[in-house]
């Protein structure tokens, strides 16, 4: 988990109630000041000085558009980490759901794509007793005998890739769900 460095101005920032309750106030949506004053029933000259603190301790960021006269101010991720550790869980675990997607993709693909390898003599015998007749001659024609007979390579799929794709998906649905589910409890208004 991401750590968050409190150095001695956001200690400060962080000491006052009323700015705390600006913090909550602006958690989920940008405002202007003229918005956060209604909220907490501040004076815009008191107001103004408690962001200038809480944007000097990169708590809230402050934007303004070109050519408006408008400023908004909204929490960075240093605030939103203070107000939701959880968030931070959340992101890991959609992480992780990608990565076993991921992973499951390759093994899908390294399955599907398989090998050549080179058949031993034994490997080769093996193969061609099972198209031997009880008469000592080849069942079919030689065009339905194995590769292995000519001694060319034969095309290998090996089906621990198979396996560890289906583990991979599994382990991708099961913290997808529950990534999805932390994320739905987190957006919910608690009063």
């Amino acid at each position: 988990m991401t750590k968050i460095t409190l150095d001695r101005e956001t200690f400060k920032a962080l000491a006052s109630d009323t700015r705390l309750d600006i913090l909550k106030n602006l958690d989920g949506r940008p405002m202007g000041l003229n918005d956060i004053a209604k909220l907490t029933n501040l004076n815009k000259a008191t107001l103004h000085e408690h962001l200038t603190k809480l944007n000097e301790a990169g708590l809230i960021k402050r934007t303004e558009r070109e050519g408006h006269k408008w400023v908004y101010y909204r929490l960075t991720w240093k605030g939103e980490s203070l107000l939701h550790p959880e968030n931070t869980r959340i992101v890991v675990l959609f992480t992780a759901t990608f990565v076993a997607l991921a992973v499951c993709i390759l093994n899908v693909v390294s399955y599907i794509k398989g090998t050549l390898v080179q058949p031993t003599i034994s490997q080769a015998e093996d193969t061609l007793k099972n198209y031997i007749s009880s008469d000592g001659g080849l069942q079919g024609t030689q065009a339905t005998a194995p590769a292995a007979y000519s001694g060319a390579p034969m095309f290998f799929q090996d089906p621990l890739f198979l396996y560890g794709a289906v583990v991979c998906f599994a382990v991708f649905f099961v913290v997808c769900c529950v990534a999805v589910w932390r994320y739905k409890v987190n957006k919910t208004v608690k009063v």
